[in-house]
């Protein structure tokens, strides 16, 4: 079975771009990749086109993490049919994941904190300037759900 999953922030330009990369280094440094799709994108319109903000690109590449080519994009209903899991980073990106997929009939919708065992939302570096916190919640995050996607 392939997991096609959707990682989404605000901007797509820091956290759920980080969780889209490091998910993919971990399901290749798991020989998973093949049963794995995995994508990010935005609520909001704001950074559509953009590249993922220097900062994070630096905090990927301190792990030995390229997220070279990507360029924000803004999260559509299509995207519910398209993917198994939507994985908000914060409790205001699920709600507007909500309001674009006019709701959520089957359950795909979460939030990546939820999958560890203290839920919270994923530290917003935005705001913070704090990379590292932002690195650690979503490398526990992803490490989390690859455990139980590949039980």
């Amino acid at each position: 079975m392939k997991h096609r999953i959707l990682f989404v922030c605000h901007g797509n330009i820091c956290r759920s771009p980080m969780a889209e990369f490091v998910m993919k280094d971990l399901v290749k440094k798991a020989g998973v990749e093949d049963d794995f799709y995995i994508e990010s994108a935005a609520t909001s319109t704001e950074e559509i086109g953009n590249e993922v903000y220097p900062p994070a690109k630096r905090k990927l590449a301190e792990h030995g993490i390229s997220c070279k080519g990507k360029t924000a994009r803004q999260m559509t209903h299509r995207d519910y049919e398209r993917f198994d899991l939507l994985i908000g980073m914060d409790s205001w990106n699920f709600r507007n994941m909500n309001r674009i997929c006019g709701g959520d009939p089957d359950g795909k919708i979460h939030l990546l904190m939820d999958y560890t065992d203290e839920p919270r939302d994923v530290a917003d570096p935005w705001y913070t300037g704090n990379f590292e916190a932002t690195w650690r919640d979503v490398s526990e995050g992803c490490e989390h759900l690859l455990n139980l996607l590949t039980k």
